[in-house]
Order: C-alpha cells, then structure tokens, then sequence
C-alpha cells in the first residue's frame, strides 16, 4: 500500500532552493560517509533507500519539457508518483498527484495523497473526484491542467533513492542519491509487467542538495572537494529524449541500451 508514513497532510505544499550533480558510482561511499557524518536518513532512506516512481504528463509537443529545455523563468510540470516497489501497487495504493513549478531559482512544489485509481481518475479520464474541502482549488487546477491542454501520459521514470536529512543548524536540508535511474514510453500503469530501460548510465548517480533557504557551506565545500559539477538535468527531459521523443539537447546525459526491470 506504499509508504503510509510518508503520506502528506491534505494538500502539501513547500518551496525551496535545489542544486543537482551527476556522481560516479565508485564516488558514493566517499559521499555517503560524509553526508551520514552530518545527516540522518530520513524514514525510510536507511538499508538501500526505495523505490520512487514518477508518470509525467505533457501536451502532444510536449510543453512542459520546451520549457525546461530553453529555461523559461516560470516553468511546472504535472506528474503522478509513488514511494516503493511499483508491483505492489493496485487501486487503492496511495500516491501523489503532484504540480512542481520553478519561478526563478526557486522550487514550488504542492501535492496530494489519493488512491491511486482517484489519481487516475482526475489524471487519464479528466474527471472531477471526490475530495476533502482543503484539497478544492488543487483538484480543480489538475482537471483543468489536464482538460485545457490536453496532457496525457509521457514518460515513466523510475530510480532507487537514499534521503538524509538535516539536524540542528541544517533543519530543512535534505540531500537525496538516486541510483539507477531508469523509465519507459508506454505501458503507464505503475505495476504494468513492462520493460525499464536505463535512461541514464548505472555508473553515474544523481545528488540533489535541497535548502529552504540556503544550501549550507560545508556541504558546498564537500562538493568542491570531491569535484562534483553541477549539472543541469531534468530525469523527464532525461527520458524524453532517451526514447527519442525530442532530439537530444545539450543537456543530455549519454545513455545505455541496457534493460532493467
């Protein structure tokens, strides 16, 4: 039934500052001893970390990832996730309808928990659901989403993650490492008996430092240390051209033909 413990409040809203890097694979137990140091896991980041499963929605030119690709100051995108191993999902599995949008340097991200055919419901069929009062105008903004510029589902991406989390001074700091980060273009049903091909090399991993405010100076300085480059990388924009639905851009990392699960 998915992470019950990591089900937000109603309507879960937060914005906040994001730095990404690509990390060899033979750098990560260097980085995880440094970041554990100062860190905790957070809930459920401990013994492997788990699974993150992400379906994102785009127009038939595909929109949302133009917008990324050529940087608009005010971008969003439209995706439905879930937190574990994608073949326990069913119809009553709770997952995330979530709307992230940047405005500048700044990440807005607002969502909610539903059952998973609710989520389809309001996502594929663009039809009005039941819902708590508090989750009203986010609802109507995904149907409208939706029904106005025709979204349908993309891309499917799919990664292992590890999450720390800050203590005292470093409260709000959340530093995440996805690991085989993989996805597909058809077949969106979560636990659909489908192929996942690797959309970015299994030698390289994704960091993220996220900050409310400010990403603090001994995790910059880490960063310097082990030479780590700030990369500017989408995981949808990844697949998007991966499966050659958009010729590739600068920013894309080479990928693998390697199949997994």
């Amino acid at each position: 039934m998915g992470h019950a413990l990591r089900a937000p409040s109603k309507l879960h809203s937060f914005n906040r500052y994001e730095i990404k890097y690509l990390v060899p694979s033979d750098q990560m137990g260097q980085l995880r001893d440094e970041i554990t140091a100062r860190l905790d896991y957070d809930s459920h980041g401990a013994d492997g970390g788990y699974g993150v499963w992400s379906t994102y929605y785009d127009t038939r030119d595909l929109r949302f990832y133009w917008e990324k690709i050529e940087g608009l100051r005010f971008r969003r995108k439209l995706r439905v996730r879930h937190y574990g191993d994608r073949f326990n999902v069913g119809e009553k599995t709770t997952v995330h309808i979530e709307i992230k949008q940047r405005v500048n340097r700044v990440t807005q991200k607002r969502r909610i928990a539903l059952p998973y055919h609710l989520a389809r419901d309001l996502c594929d069929r663009r039809q009005m659901i039941e819902h708590d009062p508090a989750q009203k105008a986010f609802v109507e903004e995904v149907l409208e989403l939706v029904s106005l510029l025709d979204l349908r589902p993309t891309v499917m991406t799919g990664y292992q993650r590890e999450a720390f989390v800050g203590r005292e001074a470093d409260t709000g700091l959340r530093v995440t490492l996805d690991h085989r980060i993989r996805g597909r273009d058809r077949d969106f049903d979560f636990a659909a008996d489908a192929e996942n091909r690797l959309i970015v090399p299994a030698k390289l991993s994704v960091v993220e430092f996220k900050a409310n405010e400010r990403v603090p100076y001994w995790l910059t300085d880490l960063a310097a240390r082990m030479n780590m480059s700030i990369v500017r990388v989408s995981k949808y924009c990844q697949g998007v051209e991966a499966f050659d639905r958009a010729p590739r851009s600068v920013f894309h990392i080479p990928d693998s033909e390697t199949v997994e699960v």
